[in-house]
């Protein structure tokens, strides 16, 4: 077998790199033009049957809708843009990509002038005196980083990104292109010489450790009362079915991490929904009574797991078994008993198939674990409080919403209610940025969760605060026509701020942001009654256009409330002898 040259006549190199892109099977592009990284988006012009480019109003945008296309897609989100301003303004989606595991290429610059570059400086980030180091300012926030100084190596470092955004743990990979990286062509003779981009992209290995699954399978087969922590691995490992089917095999109860959430369907009998420093008590209930944790895909962080809280997770008295793609993961925040390195899919279908026969009791289990707090839930969803209690707005949510709706969720007190109340009824249909969590991320996630999935419906959740750092997005979506819905949590302040510390500095004026979206041409509506909230998203599912709806909400409930505890736990003992699964 012969690999392909690139190139079989000259051309310049921004139309190589795009090229790359499309060889890659990126179909999507987004950010400003502006600096040297202009001259890809000149050359982005001819590529317009084939990859889509969206203008973003500003770098963070655009570097959210690039983490979530990695996220959901599995190829590398582009963000192309000047260097001081990917760097700058770019940083919200660039640190959640980094921290969520999501592939991102960063297709900036120098924005140097070489001739000139001793003297006193402007925007360049050669590192010369006087100026900014744009390569270490970027290795900071990124896997791996890489520059280019002429034609060829611009397109050769292009390929490299693509490869080690995807290889491994993915994550954000930043090209950093000098002026004379575009000056010139770049023909099939230059050197380093350019071959076909398939070459460079990442191969699953379809390998795991049969002697890891063998013990692991058998420690399995040792529990009595076995739970799944999934993680935001699984998502990023597109390893949905696989996390179902095992589940479903086994019988064993599923809970998530905040960043997991969405990865199982939490209407399945088995599902017991969100775990850690804000999840459902029986969920934690669940957890802190197995004798066999299996992790998947999840890095066990001190956030989800209530601060290592031993009530919760204590490998003293319980076995750890964890999958992952990272080796450098397993046995990091808690000591695993065993380990599995491989792709989420791979290594789930072979623990299922070499535990054939085990019965976790889950369906049992959650079911006993639900019971006590059913007539609670009950009473906070139909509340007929008004201003609505946001338990009982995200009770209207779900009742209206399709069952294959996506929920992109911001930062602060709506994330946590979301979390906590909103059911997901398939798999892949919440998002939330859980491993920066910024403020200003629902809108733009929720543009680029509907650019790749344009048959569902995509509803942003934000606070009013939320809302006010990225409504602009809203004009990307109406020129971009990405009708997604926005539902404001609106209670006139930072919710968190102000349960945490008072109202100084966190109270916001009345703004009628219905009436502002529709200024940019969304629909636009405000809501006080669950049953308008209702009407408004019926209207919104069927619009043409971005639908803002501003919710009037209560700010009694503080996320405080949802804090787990581990005093008022359910009689753990008589749910273990209810099951039969008592030690």
């Amino acid at each position: 077998m012969t690999t392909k040259q690139l190139l079989q006549s000259p051309q310049s190199a921004a139309e190589a790199v795009v090229q790359v892109l499309k060889e890659a099977g990126i179909d999507a592009v987004f950010g400003i033009a502006g600096g040297h990284a202009g001259h890809i988006w000149a050359a982005l012009e001819k590529y317009q049957d084939c990859i889509r480019t969206v203008l973003v109003r500003e770098e963070s945008l655009g570097s959210a809708m690039a983490e979530v296309y990695g996220r959901l897609t599995g190829k590398p989100g582009v963000l192309i843009g000047q260097g001081p301003w990917i760097l700058g303004n770019g940083l919200l989606g660039t640190i959640e990509a980094q921290l969520s595991s999501s592939p991102m290429l960063l297709l900036t610059d120098f924005s140097d002038t070489p001739e000139l570059s001793l003297h006193g400086p402007y925007q360049s980030g050669r590192g010369d005196y006087g100026g900014w180091d744009a390569r270490l300012s970027f290795k900071g926030v990124t896997k791996q980083v890489f520059e280019a100084h002429h034609p060829a190596a611009a397109v050769h470092a292009t390929q490299l990104a693509i490869k080690h955004a995807m290889a491994g743990q993915p994550g954000p990979v930043a090209v950093l292109f000098s002026i004379s990286a575009f000056t010139g062509q770049v023909s099939p003779e230059d050197s380093p010489r350019l071959y076909s981009t398939s070459a460079y992209l990442s191969r699953k290995s379809k390998h795991v450790d049969p002697e890891a699954i063998q013990d692991a399978a058998a420690a399995l087969g040792q529990a009595k009362r076995p739970v799944i922590i999934a993680g935001n691995g699984v998502r990023i490992g597109q390893a949905y079915s696989a996390l179902h089917n095992i589940a479903q095999s086994l019988n064993i109860p599923v809970v998530t991490s905040p960043s997991g959430k969405g990865v199982f369907a939490e209407s399945h009998g088995l599902a017991l929904g969100l775990y850690g420093t804000f999840g459902h008590p029986a969920a934690n209930a669940c957890v802190g009574e197995s004798d066999l944790i299996l992790a998947v895909g999840t890095k066990l962080s001190a956030s989800d797991t209530a601060y290592e809280n031993p009530s919760l997770i204590d490998p003293r008295r319980q076995v750890l078994i964890q999958l992952d793609i990272e080796s450098l993961n397993a046995s990091w925040s808690f000591p695993a008993d065993h380990v599995v390195i491989g792709e989420a899919a791979i290594a789930l279908e072979a623990l299922r198939e070499a535990a054939v026969g085990f019965d976790g009791h889950g369906i049992e289990r959650v079911k006993a674990y639900r019971k006590p707090y059913l007539h609670q839930e009950s009473a906070q969803f139909e509340d007929p409080t008004i201003p609505m209690s946001p338990p009982r707005l995200i009770a209207e949510m779900q009742h209206v919403l399709p069952s294959n709706a996506i929920v992109c969720c911001d930062a602060g007190e709506n994330r946590i209610f979301m979390m906590r109340y909103y059911t997901t009824r398939e798999a892949g249909g919440f998002l939330q940025a859980a491993g920066a969590g910024p403020m200003g991320y629902a809108i733009p996630a929720a543009m680029g969760a509907k650019l790749v999935h344009p048959e569902r419906p995509v509803v942003a959740v934000c606070g009013d605060g939320g809302f006010s750092m990225s409504m602009n997005g809203l004009m990307t979506a109406i020129e971009a026509n990405i009708p997604i819905i926005t539902v404001i949590f609106n209670n006139q302040m930072l919710g968190w701020s102000t349960h945490i510390r008072g109202p100084f500095a966190a109270q916001f004026h009345d703004f009628d942001h219905a009436a502002i979206a529709q200024a940019m041409g969304c629909h636009g509506v405000k809501v006080n009654t669950p049953q308008e909230l209702a009407a408004a998203l019926r209207e919104a599912l069927i619009a043409e256009v971005p639908t803002v709806i501003d919710a009037r909400i209560s700010s009694e409930l503080s996320y405080k409330s949802l804090i787990a505890s581990f005093t008022d736990a359910p009689d753990l003992e008589g749910v273990k002898k209810e099951v039969g699964v008592a030690d």
